[in-house]
Order: structure tokens, then C-alpha cells, then sequence
């Protein structure tokens, strides 16, 4: 499977490529050619002071099977539909979509975390994004994460991001697999349905006992299907 050697890990907003250690090790494990970057604006990597594009920043790494988490799914799939030769499958975990309709806790949720940052109080907003985001359990392993990521967002006024045409969901031809915790907001389930409606080569899997941090909350079932998934012949 020659096209299948290097895998690309995509984090959320809530940290950096730090939150997939544990199936970085488990991929290399098994012979891939791993790639977990930090994006711009998480870990060691600052936001440019020049306009920018996530997708094309992650298309410059295929050929590549595409796994992301959140925000780094939301990419994943802009990128697989953006360029979809260089996807032979994608994996999202609680990805967002652009022409989603955000319920009003999130938006409220939003809303909250731009006031705390707006306001420099960086601890209250990690904390809101811990409260509103992670199961208490995993609270300290992300806090250090999430904090230095907005300190590097909110030392600098945002850079220009570029996005490319948004494509429909049909021309996502691709065998994916969308996971969605069951303690996640609703908005998640309500996405990953959509997605496994729409895309022609694509399921759901809901993983009970997890919410929007799937990998970290149940790494266990995450893996399972993950390494199914990327084993199934064709």
C-alpha cells in the first residue's frame, strides 16, 4: 500500500501535535511514515505575520491519509475535498463544517472565550475551553497545551487565512471514517451524520463513553477503529 505508508495527524484548537503522542508511537509502531505537525498559531509554531492557507499548508505533506481531531478535521476535510487525489482516505474525529448551524451553546461558548481573551485573562479562557471541551480526567495533560496556544494567537493581531471554494460534501469520493464521542455537543453528532449522509464512501461510528477529545478520552476504541479502518483492503 504504497500510498497509504505516510499518515498526517492534524490536532484541534485545543493544543498541538502533543495530542496525538500516544498514536504516533502506536503508527510507527506498525511501519508509517508519521507526520504530526504543529499548525500555525499551536506549540512551536507562531502564525505568520502574512496571509496563510491551512489547506495548502497540509497539502504540501501528500500523498497522505488525512486524520484530524476538531479544527484539524474541519482542515482535513477541506483539504480532501480540495485536493482529493492526494487522499487516498480521511479519518475525522468532531470535525466542523463551514455552512454548519452552530447551536446557541456554542456560539455563547464563542462568545465567552473572545471576551476572556479580549480582556488578556489567557487562564480564565484555557480554563473555559478545559470546562466546555475536556472530560475533567484529562483537564492537566491539555491545560499546558491550550494555554500556550493562546498566548502565540493572542500575541499578535491574526493573520489573513485563505480557504479555498467550499466543495459539497457528495465529492468527497474517498473511503472516510467520522468519529464522534457520545458525550460530545450535539452539533458533533449532528455533523458527522450529515457527513456519512452525504459523502458517497463514508460512516459514522459514535464511540460511547467519549466527547470532543476522542483520542485522548478513548484512545482504546479510537485505535481499534482507526487501524481497521486504514487496513481494509481497496
Amino acid at each position: 500500500m504504497p500510498d497509504r505508508d505516510r499518515i498526517v495527524l492534524l490536532h484541534s484548537a485545543l493544543g498541538d501535535s502533543r495530542l496525538w503522542a500516544r498514536q504516533v508511537e502506536l503508527l510507527r509502531g506498525r511501519g508509517y511514515d508519521v507526520v504530526a505537525p504543529d499548525l500555525p498559531g499551536f506549540g512551536d509554531t507562531p502564525e505568520p505575520h502574512e496571509p496563510f492557507s491551512f489547506v495548502e499548508l497540509v497539502a504540501d505533506l501528500l500523498p497522505a491519509v488525512l486524520v484530524g481531531n476538531s479544527f484539524g478535521g474541519g482542515i482535513a476535510l477541506r483539504v480532501a475535498l480540495e485536493h482529493p487525489d492526494g487522499v487516498p482516505r480521511l479519518v475525522v474525529a468532531a470535525p466542523g463544517v463551514p455552512d454548519h448551524e452552530w447551536s446557541s451553546e456554542v456560539r455563547e461558548y464563542w462568545e465567552r472565550e473572545e471576551a476572556l481573551v479580549e480582556a488578556g485573562d489567557l487562564d480564565g479562557a484555557t480554563q473555559l475551553n478545559l470546562d466546555f471541551w475536556v472530560a475533567p480526567d484529562h483537564h492537566e495533560l491539555v491545560r499546558p497545551l491550550q494555554r500556550r496556544a493562546l498566548e502565540l494567537q493572542a500575541g499578535q493581531a491574526p493573520p489573513e487565512v485563505t480557504w479555498p471554494e467550499q466543495r459539497p460534501l457528495s465529492e468527497l469520493a474517498m473511503p472516510a471514517l467520522v468519529v464522534v464521542g457520545d458525550r460530545d455537543h450535539s452539533d458533533f453528532l449532528a455533523i458527522g451524520e450529515r457527513i456519512a449522509r452525504e459523502a458517497p464512501n463514508a460512516r459514522l461510528e459514535v464511540v460511547p463513553g467519549a466527547g470532543h477529545l476522542v483520542a485522548i478520552e478513548a484512545p482504546d476504541a479510537f485505535e481499534r477503529l482507526l487501524l481497521e479502518f486504514l487496513e481494509l483492503p481497496g
